[in-house]
C-alpha cells in the first residue's frame, strides 16, 4: 500500500516538474521568436500566421516593399489624395505578390500611411480570396 502511495506522489512530482520545465522552455522560445526574421513560409508557431495578419500589434517591424515613395503620404488623410497619389499606391499594389499584400498593408499602417479607398477594396478582396483558398486546401 505504501509503495502505491509513494509511486503516486513521485509521479505527481514528476508531472509538476515536467510542466514547470515545459513552461520555462516556452518562455525562452518566445524571446527567440522576436529575434527571428519573418520567413517566406509561415513558421507554424502561431495560431494565426503573422504574415497574413493585418494587425500592426502582431509585428512592429516596418518592412518596405520597394515603396519608399509612399512615405510622402504619411499622416495625410485619404480625402486629400489626388489621382497621382492613388496611381502610386496602385502601382505598388499591382506589383506585389499576393503573399506580400497583408505585410504591405501592415507596414503602411505602422508608417502612418492610409490606403486609398479603391486600393483598400482590392486589398481586402485579395486577402479574403487568399484566406478562402488556404481554408479549402487546409494548409
Amino acid at each position: 500500500m505504501w509503495i502505491l502511495i509513494a509511486a503516486i506522489v513521485l509521479l505527481g512530482c514528476f508531472a509538476a516538474l515536467s510542466g514547470y520545465l515545459l513552461k520555462r522552455s516556452k518562455r525562452g522560445l518566445t524571446a527567440e521568436e522576436d529575434k527571428m526574421p519573418v520567413q517566406d513560409a509561415c513558421c507554424g508557431r502561431h495560431e494565426v500566421c503573422e504574415r497574413d495578419s493585418l494587425l500592426s500589434a502582431v509585428s512592429s517591424d516596418i518592412e518596405y516593399y520597394d515603396d519608399y515613395e509612399l512615405d510622402d503620404y504619411k499622416n495625410i488623410q485619404v480625402s486629400d489624395y489626388d489621382s497621382e497619389a492613388i496611381d502610386r499606391f496602385e502601382e505598388v499594389f499591382y506589383t506585389l505578390r499576393s503573399e506580400d499584400v497583408a505585410g504591405w498593408v501592415r507596414s503602411l499602417g505602422l508608417r502612418g500611411i492610409e490606403l486609398p479607398d479603391s486600393v483598400r477594396d482590392e486589398v481586402l478582396l485579395v486577402i479574403g480570396e487568399k484566406r478562402i483558398r488556404k481554408m479549402q486546401t487546409g494548409s
